[in-house]
This record gives structure tokens, C-alpha cells and sequence, in this order.
């Protein structure tokens, strides 16, 4: 069915119900219900104001919801969004990353960026930030999202609309084109998923394996590192004795002052 007139006829619930899909998680086109709902608006159809308040409350509800849910449930959730991806640990510690060198501001553009854009609510609740702090960032992150989609859909209603007449004339053509591109990527993923597989099983010791070594007198052998994130951790939170301190977000500049000649054990949440 022609998008824009889908958009005519359930217009507030359909934004409502893909961009709270979007913001709990889901893989929903949100940002081309927004610029479909902006040619709506331009033809008459909808209204801008109501459009925009919408838009607004479905975001902050899912986020809203990721953020206490991140809160209460840690890393277990970011590993469960991740869990698509090829190397869930890389996808968290990505996102993170953005947390890291960019601050809480980064929840001003997540939206922007796929990836972050699911994560950045259940990292910021898992970082401990204050909910009123996170609920001014994430509204102003929402608003200059939905108005800039909007404005695309806005100012370009026209040629929406003669693209969606094009794709509806070439229904066929369309079809076997995203059949093709589901099976190409469902080939991508299978190649993946066997060529990362060896990475699935992180090597681990007990706890008194270590510690009869560390009772043996092997300290000299032995280096121990403390890496919980920096939401996990600050300076005045306890280590293993004898441990050092490495920044999982700035792997590349730590790994370089580790010693060559010692037994790594590293330790997290």
C-alpha cells in the first residue's frame, strides 16, 4: 500500500507505534515515518503540531523505558540489543565509546546514528545518570529528530510522492529486488556469524586458580587489571589488590604500557 496514503489513514497511530518500536529497540523505519508524516503535513492531510507531539511522546516513552531498564538490568540488556550484531561485546563497547570521548551530549545526536541510537537510553541509565538530566537531553534529541525528518518530508512531498508512484508501478521489479536483498544479506550474516564464531568463548579462570597463584609468590608473573567501564567505576571503588586500572573505551592507548612478559588476567562487573 502507497505509504503516504497508509500515513492519510492511520497517520498518528502509525508514527506513534514505529517510533515507539524504534525507541524500545525494534529495527522500524522511524525516520521514514517522519518524512512521510512531513508530506502529509505539507498536503493537509495531518497536522504539524499533532504530528510533532506525537512523535515526541512515543520517543521519550521508549526511551524512558530503556533508560530504567538499563538502570535495573545493567549490561544484560545492552548485550540483548547487541545480540543481532556480529560481536555483541564490540557493539556495546562502540557505544560506549560515544559515552566516553563525547559525554552526555551524545544523547543530542544518537538518534542520528544507527547503533547508538538504541543504545545510548540503556547506557545512559546504566551509567547511573540522574533521569531528569537524561530526560532534558534525550526531549532536545527527540525534537531536533523529529522536526529535521519532517522538514525532509515537508519539502519534498512531491517527489515522494512520484517515487512511491514508481515503486507502485514496478511492483514486480520491487518485489525481486528485496527478495534478492534478504537473501544476499541472509548469505552476509551465515558467512559472518561462522567467520566470528571462534570469538563467542572468552578463555576464564576460576577465582582460587588465581588466587593460589598470587599465594604461591608469582606476583612478579602476574598482572591483574581492573576493566569495568567507566559507568561501573570510579577512582574511589575498590580493586583486587595489586590490580591496575585500564580504560576499556581506550584499549589502543593501554594496551601499549602493558608488560610483554606477564600473565593477563583481567577483571570486570
Amino acid at each position: 500500500m502507497n505509504l503516504l496514503l497508509l500515513m492519510a489513514r492511520h497517520g498518528y497511530a502509525l508514527i506513534f507505534s514505529l517510533l515507539l518500536a524504534e525507541a524500545v529497540g525494534f529495527p522500524f523505519p522511524a525516520a521514514l515515518a517522519l518524512v512521510a508524516a512531513g508530506a502529509a503535513v505539507s498536503s493537509h492531510t495531518l497536522s504539524g503540531l499533532g504530528v510533532l507531539a506525537t512523535a515526541m511522546v512515543a520517543l521519550l516513552i521508549g526511551d524512558s523505558m530503556q533508560f530504567w531498564l538499563g538502570r535495573y538490568s545493567g549490561w544484560a540488556l545492552l548485550g540483548f540489543l547487541c545480540r543481532l550484531s556480529m560481536n555483541p561485546e564490540t557493539c556495546i563497547l562502540s557505544s560506549a565509546e560515544w559515552f566516553y570521548k563525547r559525554g552526555k551530549t551524545t544523547l543530542f545526536f544518537a538518534k542520528f546514528i544507527p547503533g547508538v541510537n538504541t543504545m545510548a537510553a540503556p547506557l545512559a541509565g546504566s551509567m547511573k545518570m540522574r533521569y531528569g538530566q537524561f530526560l532534558r537531553l534525550d526531549s532536545a534529541g527527540a525534537l531536533l529528530y523529529s522536526v529535521t525528518y519532517m522538514l525532509l518530508g515537508y519539502l519534498s512531498r512531491d517527489f515522494l510522492a512520484a517515487l512511491l508512484d514508481s515503486f507502485h508501478a514496478a511492483g514486480r521489479v520491487m518485489e525481486f529486488a528485496i527478495l534478492m536483498a534478504l537473501v544476499l544479506y541472509a548469505i552476509y550474516r551465515t558467512v559472518q556469524f561462522a567467520k566470528y564464531r571462534k570469538y563467542n568463548v572468552v578463555p576464564r579462570v576460576q577465582v582460587h586458580e588465581l588466587a593460589s597463584r598470587l599465594a604461591s609468590g608469582e606476583t612478579d608473573r602476574i598482572l591483574i587489571a581492573d576493566v569495568r567501564s567507566h559507568g561501573y567505576y570510579d577512582v574511589g571503588a575498590e580493586r583486587i589488590k595489586g590490580s591496575i586500572r585500564i580504560e576499556p573505551n581506550n584499549l589502543e592507548a593501554e594496551i601499549k604500557n602493558l608488560a610483554k612478559d606477564k600473565d593477563i588476567y583481567l577483571y570486570c562487573t
